[in-house]
């Protein structure tokens, strides 16, 4: 794909996702099929939070005295945040923040709620909108102002040993989701000066775009205390003594979804993996003058036997050429396509057409269609999960020096390399490589390699890449 941002944007446009026209920078309204998509990702990601959290709704509007009391979160936030002045024509006592992210809408309330040791653990999420005001270059569903689809989850916990194996669990909770969506990750722990405010740690995934830009698609924070201290969150443990609870939050963005669309997606279009596209196949009666009434009878029966199975299935009847259909339902990533025609249909076959190889497969339709088409189904998703990990491993080289690591990074790759983790080294690092350490990747590892930059012994594997 020769100029990605190009295409990406086209791609919006052209397979009706969004419309970016709204008269506010930053902000897009979610079309149909857009929209579809994004209900699906969030299927997936309901069905996986579910296990073991509740989802819940808090409100849009912070009081700033809340927002203000946790002085390290807000200093992350202060230059993006939006305020509301005013109720009516009346100015407010107290401005009221559109929530930049949720930790001041939800501990005030977890304070209210936790009393003892038998409270715990508290386990929630939200999918919500919320708002950043985002002065660099923005970019659909990518650097955006509102965030239409944040999902974020909350968790409080009465040990320290007990938070950090729930940010394990966050990590694996999304590897599954994003082994559904087959989009590659590459997992690391955030330099200190990039984790979240007020975080011991933050764990984070990226995604290498098609440009070779890295893109995060979702973080774990392991908060420890430093939310309980500021907003009282007690409990009394066992042995009747009050102490601080420990908490963790991850979440996800609209990012995932362009994390979809630039991983699968190729020249003629959208690639979506099954479990995300809003139909899995679509069905194309060809029609002449002879034999339209038994072609359709077969195709509305094809269509049942399909749909009485689970699969998502559509019909397309518009009253123009074929050719034109298959090129519609390419761009817009359809994974298989079915094709009858009468001389199919006297010769008691139909077509099968696969989006991701583009394979044509001749079907008899005596055979189990439903059947067929459900194993196809599973070999796509397969097929577009492994391509897309293939994809990520040709992107990623490790040095042993950082000489040229500007001019790597340039062809589309991401450097894996030896660091000793020390913060100024790394902070020096970025500066001159006009790079960014996504984080360490593998930590504490035995080597007898020395960091590149100052020769100190090297204790991490770290990756450096340019990011979105």
């Amino acid at each position: 794909m020769e100029n990605f941002s190009e295409w990406f944007h086209d791609i919006l446009e052209n397979a009706e996702i969004i419309d970016s026209r709204y008269p506010i920078k930053g902000m897009s309204v979610w079309l149909p099929y857009g929209f579809q998509i994004r209900k699906a990702t969030l299927k997936i990601f309901r069905d996986l939070l579910d296990r073991e959290h509740d989802e819940v709704l808090y409100p849009l509007l912070i009081p700033e005295e809340e927002l203000a009391k946790e002085g390290i979160h807000v200093k992350g936030f202060e230059d993006e945040v939006y305020w509301v002045t005013h109720g009516g024509q009346k100015e407010l006592n107290e401005k009221l923040a559109i929530r930049p992210t949720s930790e001041t809408a939800m501990y005030p309330m977890f304070s209210l709620w936790v009393r003892s040791h038998i409270d715990l653990p508290i386990k929630q999420y939200q999918v919500v909108n919320t708002f950043r005001y985002e002065t660099k270059h923005t970019r659909p569903l990518i650097r955006v102002r509102e965030i239409t689809t944040f999902a974020e989850a909350h968790t409080v916990h009465s040990s320290s040993a007990e938070a950090a194996k729930q940010v394990e669990t966050g990590i694996e909770l999304y590897k599954e989701f994003f082994d559904e969506l087959g989009i590659a990750y590459l997992i690391s722990k955030r330099p200190v000066w990039d984790k979240f405010p007020g975080a011991e740690y933050t764990m984070a995934f990226d995604t290498i775009m098609p440009d070779g830009k890295t893109l995060q698609i979702a973080t774990v924070h392991n908060l420890g205390q430093t939310f309980a201290k500021t907003f009282e969150i007690t409990f009394e443990n066992k042995e009747a003594n009050h102490e601080y609870a420990y908490q963790t939050c991850y979440g996800i963005s609209d990012r995932v979804i362009a994390a979809a669309i630039a991983t699968h997606g190729d020249e003629k279009g959208l690639q979506l993996p099954p479990e995300l596209s809003p139909k899995q196949i679509t069905i194309i009666p060809i029609i002449f003058k002879d034999g339209g009434e038994e072609v359709m009878a077969k195709c509305l029966e094809i269509k049942k036997s399909l749909e009485a199975k689970g699969i998502r299935v559509q019909m397309d009847t518009r009253d123009i050429r074929p050719g034109k259909k298959f090129f519609d339902w390419e761009l817009k990533g359809t994974p298989l396509r079915f094709e009858l025609g009468p001389r199919d249909l006297n010769n008691n076959v139909a077509i099968l057409g696969r989006r991701d190889s583009g394979e044509k497969i001749e079907t008899s339709l005596d055979e189990n269609i439903a059947e067929k088409v459900s194993d196809l189904l599973f070999e796509v998703e397969e097929n577009l999960k492994s391509t897309a990990w293939a994809k990520q491993e040709e992107k990623i080289v490790t040095l042993d020096t950082l000489e040229n690591a500007s001019g790597i990074v340039d062809e589309g790759k991401v450097i894996k390399f030896y660091w000793c983790g020390d913060e100024e080294c790394g902070r020096a690092i970025e500066e001159e490589a006009d790079l960014d350490i996504l984080g360490i990747n593998e930590e504490n590892i035995e080597t007898d390699k020395l960091c590149p930059h100052c020769g100190k012994p090297a204790k991490h594997l770290a990756l450096i890449a340019k990011t979105y």
